[in-house]
């Protein structure tokens, strides 16, 4: 990986984890690489967030641009797998990611499907520092990998416009997700790179939603996202936030 910026005192970034993702960057948009377990989870993720954000500001959700005018920020990028459809959905979107080897595969294959996305290489408290702010802030599968959790949840809730919103997933700190996430997902079934969870980042709902609080996000909806074998879909669930889960939330002052 190419140098990076300085990272200031208090950072969110953990370095061991960025190398790890920039290592296989180039396998962002192979559905069968690395990354396929996000290929298989985006289209339940997408319709999540384009539901109730077109229910918030009182839009079709089945229109051609339900997004259409709102600014969108995605924190953790990666490739582009959520920029580019949310995009395609209307919303100005900004990407960033602290793994320069990530935005430049977003940018390269952003400019082969002619989709205009503003990609950095920054982190979330930079953006907050300085003052930017977005209708839309997402957090998918990111806050897991920070290094200071506290100041990530801070910085998210600084990046939304009051009225605005925040979606954000990760995974739960249970036994359960011990055993299906990594021993199951990294070990038995070999979905992911071994070592890419590490369990004790994980985070129970309620440290995520007292971490939001204090940011002045008032959690609106959580749900459980589970995996059937069986039928090789994943699904929403108001019950089983064991493993995988997904809330969102509105930024007060709106």
């Amino acid at each position: 990986m190419a140098e990076s910026a300085h990272i200031p005192t208090g950072s969110t970034v953990d370095l061991a984890e960025i190398e790890r993702f920039a290592r296989i960057a180039e396998e962002w948009w192979d559905p069968r690489g690395k990354f396929a377990p996000l290929h298989r989870l985006n289209p339940l993720r997408l319709g999540f967030i384009r539901d109730r954000a077109a229910a918030h500001w009182q839009r079709d959700a089945l229109s051609g641009a339900p997004l259409q005018g709102l600014s969108l920020l995605d924190i953790g990028c990666g490739g582009g797998l959520i920029c580019e459809p949310m995009a395609r959905l209307g919303a100005r979107v900004t990407g960033i990611d602290a793994a320069d080897r990530n935005i430049a595969t977003a940018r390269l294959h952003a400019a082969g499907q002619d989709l205009a996305i503003d990609y950095r290489e920054a982190t979330a408290e930079a953006l907050a520092e300085a003052g930017q702010q977005f209708d839309v802030v997402l957090a998918l599968e990111i806050v897991e990998h920070v290094a200071d959790v506290d100041l990530f949840l801070q910085s998210v809730g600084r990046l939304a416009k009051p009225g605005g919103l925040v979606f954000l997933s990760t995974l739960n700190r249970t036994a359960k997700a011990w055993a299906l996430a990594i021993a199951g997902a990294e070990y038995v079934m070999r979905w992911l790179p071994r070592g890419t969870h590490d369990w004790r980042k994980f985070l129970k709902p309620s440290e995520v939603v007292r971490g939001l609080r204090h940011a002045y996000v008032e959690p609106q909806e959580i749900v459980g996202v589970v995996y059937s074998p069986l039928s090789r879909d994943w699904s929403l669930s108001k019950h089983d936030l064991d493993v995988n889960y997904m809330l969102y939330g509105s930024k007060a002052g709106g």
